[in-house]
C-alpha cells in the first residue's frame, strides 16, 4: 500500500458508508449502549465517574446521569462501556471497536442519523488501522483497542467536526502523539480505562487541529511515526467500501471471555442433566490453552475464563449471557462440579482462533458432535435477535426494549436519555 496512510484515512472519511455498515453500526450502537448502561452500574467505577464529572462542565450525557465536557464524557463512557468486557470484538482487528468510536461520537454528534454514518465510518477505520499494524503490534503489548481505537475515534470526530482535509490530516498526526494502551493492563480498572482514553483522545486530537494545532504530515506511517515506533508491521490494507470490515464484527453473546464463545455456541441448543453425560470434549485454537482453561476455578471472575466451568453451566441450562451468572457461589453448584470434571479439552491448530468442536458423550453410548466458527455468516434479523436477547438478559425487558426502538430510530435526544439507565 501507499506509505501514506493519513492521506488515504482522510480521503476516507469523506466517503459515505453503505447501508449494510450502517445497518451493522446500529446493531452495535444498540450492545455498545445496553453494555455501557450495565457498566455504569459497577459500583467500583464511582469514584472514577465522580473525579472526572468534577473536572469539568459541560451538556455531554454521561451514561447513567449527569453531564460534562466532551472529553470528559468520551473518557468515561469508553471506560465504563468496556468495564465488563462484553461489548463486540473484530478478530483481524484483535480489538473491541466500538468502545472507543461511539463515546466519542455520541459526546459530540447534532442527530443520529450523522452519528451513525461517523460512527461507521470510526469503526471501519480502527478495524482497518488495527489491521495495518497487524499482530506483531498486539503481540509485543499494546492494546489495539486503545491504539488504533484512537484513529477511528479521531478519524470519526473529525467527520463530525467537519474538519477539512489540511486539519483532519493534523488531527491524525496529533493522535500519533496520543494513542497509547498495553496489555499489562489486562485484568484491572485499567484495561477499560484504555477504551475510554482512546474515545478521549480522538476527541481531543480533533478539537485542537480545529483550533489550528498541527502536527506531523504522516503521523502514522511516516519516519519515526506511530507504526515505525509501535511494532506495526505496514500490512496491506484496502481504505474503502468495496468489503467493509465492520460486516465481520462479532459480537459478544455470553458474558465471558471470547475465547469460550466458539464452544458456547455450539452448545447453545444442549440441554442435559450431569448423569447424563459421560465425558464432554472441547478441541480449540492453542491459543486459548492459556487463556481461559481454568480446570477448577473459585470465584466468578475465573469462571468466566474456564471451558469446563462454562460448558458445564451451559448444559445444565444456566444462563452464560447474563453477568448475574457468573457469581462465586456457582462454581461451589455440586451438579457443575461433577461435569466440569468429565470436560476434557485440548489444543487442535488446525482450527482457527474463531472456531471449537465439541463431542459430549452421553452415558447411554450415544456421542452427539457440535462445532462452530463465530466467523460464519449470520443474518442481521438472527444478530439483533441474540442482541436483544442479551439486552434483556443485561438491564431486563422494561429497558431493554425501549432502547431497542430508539437506536433503529433517528432521535439522539431519546437515545441520550437512555443512557441515563432509566426506561
Amino acid at each position: 500500500m501507499a506509505t501514506d496512510i493519513t492521506g488515504q484515512l482522510v480521503d476516507f472519511a469523506r466517503l459515505t458508508p453503505p447501508s449494510e455498515a450502517r445497518e451493522m453500526m446500529r446493531l452495535s450502537l444498540f450492545d455498545w449502549v445496553a453494555c455501557a448502561i450495565a457498566g455504569a452500574r459497577e459500583v467500583e467505577f464511582a469514584n472514577f465517574v465522580a473525579v472526572q464529572k468534577a473536572s469539568s462542565t459541560g451538556t455531554a450525557q454521561i451514561v447513567g446521569g449527569g453531564s460534562t465536557s466532551a472529553p470528559a464524557a468520551a473518557l468515561i463512557n469508553g471506560t465504563l462501556s468496556h468495564a465488563l468486557d462484553y461489548d463486540d470484538t473484530h478478530f483481524a482487528h484483535i480489538g473491541h471497536p466500538s468502545v472507543a468510536v461511539v463515546p466519542a461520537v455520541l459526546a459530540l454528534a447534532d442527530s443520529l442519523p450523522d452519528a451513525i454514518d461517523a460512527a461507521t465510518t470510526g469503526v471501519e477505520a480502527s478495524i482497518l488501522v488495527g489491521v495495518w499494524l497487524g499482530r506483531d503490534h498486539y503481540q509485543v503489548g499494546y492494546h489495539q483497542t486503545a491504539t488504533a481505537g484512537a484513529f477511528g475515534a479521531t478519524l470519526a470526530a473529525g467527520r463530525l467536526l467537519k474538519l477539512d482535509a489540511k486539519q483532519l490530516r493534523h488531527a491524525l498526526g496529533l493522535c500519533a502523539s496520543m494513542a497509547s494502551g498495553v496489555k499489562a493492563q489486562f485484568g484491572t480498572m485499567a484495561k477499560p480505562l484504555n477504551a475510554g482514553l482512546a474515545a478521549r483522545s480522538g476527541i481531543e486530537a480533533a478539537l485542537w487541529a480545529q483550533a489550528g494545532m498541527t502536527a506531523a504530515h504522516d503521523g502514522l506511517a511516516g519516519p519515526l511515526g506511530f507504526s515505525a515506533t509501535h511494532h506495526g508491521g505496514d500490512h496491506d490494507v484496502t481504505l474503502g467500501w468495496k468489503a467493509p470490515q465492520i460486516l465481520s464484527i462479532s459480537h459478544k453473546f455470553h458474558a465471558c471471555c471470547h475465547g469460550l464463545h466458539a464452544t458456547l455456541e455450539a452448545l447453545s441448543g444442549v440441554r442435559l442433566s450431569a448423569d447424563q453425560v459421560a465425558r464432554i470434549d472441547i478441541r480449540t485454537h492453542p491459543r486459548w490453552m492459556s487463556v481461559c482453561n481454568i480446570a477448577e476455578p473459585q470465584t466468578g471472575l475465573a469462571a468466566k475464563f474456564s471451558y469446563a466451568q462454562t460448558a458445564s453451566m451451559s448444559v445444565l441450562g444456566h444462563d452464560t449471557r447474563a453477568i448475574k451468572s457468573f457469581s462465586d457461589a456457582i462454581t461451589r453448584d455440586a451438579d457443575i462440579i461433577t461435569l466440569r470434571n468429565r470436560v476434557h479439552v485440548e489444543a487442535d491448530e488446525r482450527l482457527s482462533e474463531t472456531q471449537s468442536e465439541v463431542a459430549i458423550s452421553l452415558a447411554n453410548g450415544e456421542v452427539q458432535r457440535l462445532r462452530c466458527d463465530l466467523l460464519s455468516p449470520m443474518s442481521l434479523e438472527t444478530r439483533a435477535q441474540k442482541l436483544r436477547s442479551k439486552a434483556a438478559a443485561l438491564l431486563g425487558a422494561d429497558l431493554a426494549a425501549p432502547l431497542w426502538k430508539v437506536t433503529q430510530g433517528d432521535s439522539l435526544p431519546d437515545l441520550l436519555d437512555l443512557l441515563k439507565g432509566r426506561s
